[in-house]
């Protein structure tokens, strides 16, 4: 194992799910290539990072933060009423209802978890 796995480990720990690298080890990544004079390609095989993060993080070093917003044109109780109202409507046909595209549509039931509806019984051909 890498003298820099031990080190950061604690760092690795908190993060392995997420995406993005944390602050300090990007930090400590950028500070050790210019200390040691490293090409991108040497630090980011030393580091086990990609050499087009380590080029990002020389622009811009804190990780973006994700948009998270409530949907502001979908009123969801209205939506969740409608959904009791007609169950078996399409969803483009309540994106027509409320003025909104059906993607948009989509995206609320799914905060709603409405699935699509599914038939229990087999249709008779």
């Amino acid at each position: 194992m890498p003298w820099f796995a031990l080190e950061l480990a604690p760092y690795f720990m908190m993060y392995t799910n997420l995406m993005t690298y944390p602050l300090k080890f990007r930090q400590h990544v950028l500070a050790i290539k210019e200390k040691e004079k490293l090409t991108y390609a040497k630090t980011a095989s030393r580091f086990g990072v990609g050499m087009a993060s380590l080029m990002r993080w020389n622009r811009r070093i804190t990780p973006f933060t994700t948009h998270n917003k409530p949907a502001t044109k979908i009123d969801m109780e209205a939506l969740a009423q409608d959904v009791a109202t007609y169950p078996d409507d399409y969803q483009y046909e309540r994106a027509q209802r409320f003025g909104v595209s059906a993607q948009g549509i989509r995206h609320a039931l799914k905060r709603l978890r409405v699935s699509r509806k599914k038939n229990t019984s087999a249709s008779q051909s």
